[in-house]
């Protein structure tokens, strides 16, 4: 209680503070600083308080108390884990049951993969609260959460070598089922509100086929045809244990997992495991909805919220281009920036039009200098909604000819992206001096430009869909002010 008193005499200072200044400045009643002071101490207050709650549930004092050093990794006899498991079983209509497959996987959890505990417990301050309520509201059991752990690592663009993707691994054809839908620019497969109310249709309607919920794991996992071939082979069998011998292999360690997981998620403090540092809690983002298409490098550009962590807080988009749509779109942004969002909208939606409107690929005041291109050679463009073969279709090419013309490694396009084009007639030696593209790509996977005349960091964000500060941050030996031709910059 005495943070919450805390809390409420901080709103009081500041509001009578307020009021105070307001009845001795009747002048300055109009000023946007005052409720501006008003609203960003009130908010970082309830921030404050909000992870002084969600520390409180922290492992730090057990351990402590354990007296655990940082290098210490407990281990218990399995007698130790079967009882534990005993009390979670007892306030959970799952069968969390201890046998020598599930000690295995706790063992392997607890020793090799405490790193993967670690991190994950960090991302559930994100994503937990969302599951705990959606789950609440379909009246199923709340364990359910740590399904998504096993599934995805609590990681929404994560993609399975089958091609299932996001928190829960919905498969395309599954996921449109229970209405994710996918373009271009969108994958609501990643989208963590979508995507959990539809694993919780999902998973409601394989527990009433099955009336178990170790079977409604298997079948999420493996399918419910698969499960149902495993029930006939074990001559009609119908638990998890009977059938297990008849699943896919996968499927044989995947309530394993899921139980063992439940155990780890409970008692990772008397593991000596904690929630690393980069915590994002789910109360420090708050969202606004959008009145025009919109890319991310623009929005990092004014209000400083590099494109990793726009990316982060909104894992629902393809590339870094936010489209509009009807409804509009709406995004999550860190609560300390909405205000600078709602002062600067209009301004993001003006510079963003600025750059990524341009004809072809020319600047405004050069935009009639087409014919300086050489013979045959077009710059198209990307609209919304168009594709690599929609282009080479107009243009009378191939889709392999349009990549590898503009060295494209992927289909994917952006809005605004500028796509080098020749014509059946053009000069052979005009053709492959332009594919001498200033890129290399080093055995790791890092992209290097070298420098031509009038590059500079803006224009290499633009065209590499990255930020400045990124590009600096990978050549901190470099002066942005001094860039050299033929010098080489990483880009990515």
């Amino acid at each position: 209680m005495r943070r919450v008193y805390l809390f409420l005499l901080t709103v009081f200072l500041v509001t009578n503070s307020t009021v105070y200044s307001q009845e001795n400045q009747s002048e300055q009643l109009a000023d946007t600083l005052q409720y501006d002071h008003f609203l960003t101490v009130s908010e970082n207050a309830l921030i404050e308080y909000y992870k002084e709650i969600s520390a409180a549930s922290n492992a730090d004092s057990l351990i402590e108390q354990l007296g655990y050093t940082d290098d210490d990794v407990p281990e218990f006899s399995d007698s130790v884990y079967c009882m534990r498991l005993s009390v979670i079983n007892e306030r959970s209509p799952f069968h969390l049951d201890c046998n020598e497959h599930v000690l295995q996987t706790i063992h392997y959890f607890a020793k090799k993969r405490r790193s993967f505990t670690r991190i994950t417990l960090a991302r559930s301050k994100l994503y937990f609260p969302l599951f705990e309520e959606t789950l609440a509201k379909h009246e199923m059991p709340i364990e359910l959460k740590y399904l998504s752990v096993i599934e995805s690592g609590l990681r929404p663009q994560v993609k399975s070598r089958a091609g299932a993707l996001g928190l829960w691994q919905f498969m395309y054809r599954t996921g449109k089922m229970y209405g994710l839908t996918e373009d271009s620019y969108i994958d609501e497969r990643m989208d963590p509100v979508k995507a959990t109310e539809a694993a919780c249709q999902y998973l409601k309607k394989l527990h009433s086929m099955y009336n178990d919920w170790n079977m409604a794991l298997a079948a999420y996992n493996a399918g419910p045809g698969n499960v149902n071939k495993a029930i006939r082979r074990s001559g009609g069998k119908m638990t998890y244990w009977e059938i297990r011998p008849f699943l896919p292999r996968e499927t044989q360690g995947y309530v394993p997992n899921f139980i063992a997981m439940s155990y780890m998620m409970k008692h990772y403090a008397e593991h000596n495991i904690q929630p690393i540092d980069d915590i994002v809690f789910d109360f420090e983002l708050d969202t606004v909805c959008l009145r025009q298409g919109v890319h991310m490098t623009v929005i990092d550009s004014l209000l400083g919220i590099p494109v990793e962590d726009l990316q982060r807080y909104n894992p629902i988009y393809k590339t870094s281009y936010i489209p509009k749509t009807t409804p509009p779109q709406c995004i999550s942004l860190p609560i300390p920036k909405i205000s600078e969002w709602i002062a600067l909208e209009d301004s993001i939606y003006h510079l963003d039009s600025l750059i990524y409107s341009l004809p072809n690929d020319l600047s405004v005041a050069n935009s009639n200098a087409s014919t300086d291109l050489p013979e045959g050679k077009t710059i198209h463009s990307v609209k919304s909604g168009e594709s690599l073969s929609l282009i080479a279709s107009k243009y009378g090419t191939t889709v392999s000819k349009l990549m590898d013309w503009n060295g494209l490694r992927s289909t994917r396009l952006s809005v605004g992206q500028r796509i080098t084009i020749y014509k059946k007639n053009a000069p052979q030696e005009t053709v492959q001096k332009t594919q001498e593209r200033p890129i290399e790509v080093s055995a790791e996977g890092a992209v290097y430009h070298t420098i031509q005349s009038g590059d500079n960091f803006w224009e290499l964000s633009i065209k590499y869909g990255t930020t400045v500060d990124a590009i600096t941050r990978l050549n901190a030996n470099l002066d942005p002010k001094d860039l050299k031709m033929g010098q080489k910059v990483r880009v990515k």
